[in-house]
């Protein structure tokens, strides 16, 4: 059965560079604490078009199973942002088998993400 499915965009140069049976750290990781993910494909493509438009390369989407997560997960607002909905934070590193689909993202000509 499947759990609960969160994602998380990274850039596909750092996904393609990690040894496949470790677990994933986005670079992010050292100064947030956390991993940072969304509910939903239309909330990730909101989000990374809102943050991540204008940084150039490819970027992939990690597929990830909550149920299936050694590190903890917490639904938490951006902070200064009372009214935002509630996004997963995964505080730990990302167990490969938590991950059970990674896709590559399409983006248009003018570097907007489609999901």
């Amino acid at each position: 059965m499947r759990g609960r499915i969160i994602f998380h965009m990274a850039p596909a140069d750092r996904w393609n560079a990690r040894s496949v049976h470790e677990p994933y750290v986005p670079a992010e990781f050292a100064v947030d604490g956390f991993v940072h993910c969304t509910e939903g494909e239309e909330l990730m493509a909101h989000v990374a078009n809102a943050l991540y438009r204008q940084t150039p390369g490819d970027f992939v989407l990690l597929v990830i199973d909550v149920d299936k997560l050694t590190a903890p997960v917490r639904w938490e607002r951006p902070s200064g942002a009372d009214a935002a909905p509630l996004f997963p934070h995964i505080y730990g590193p990302i167990n490969p088998e938590a991950i059970i689909e990674v896709r590559r993202i399409e983006r248009d000509a003018n570097g907007a993400f489609l999901l």
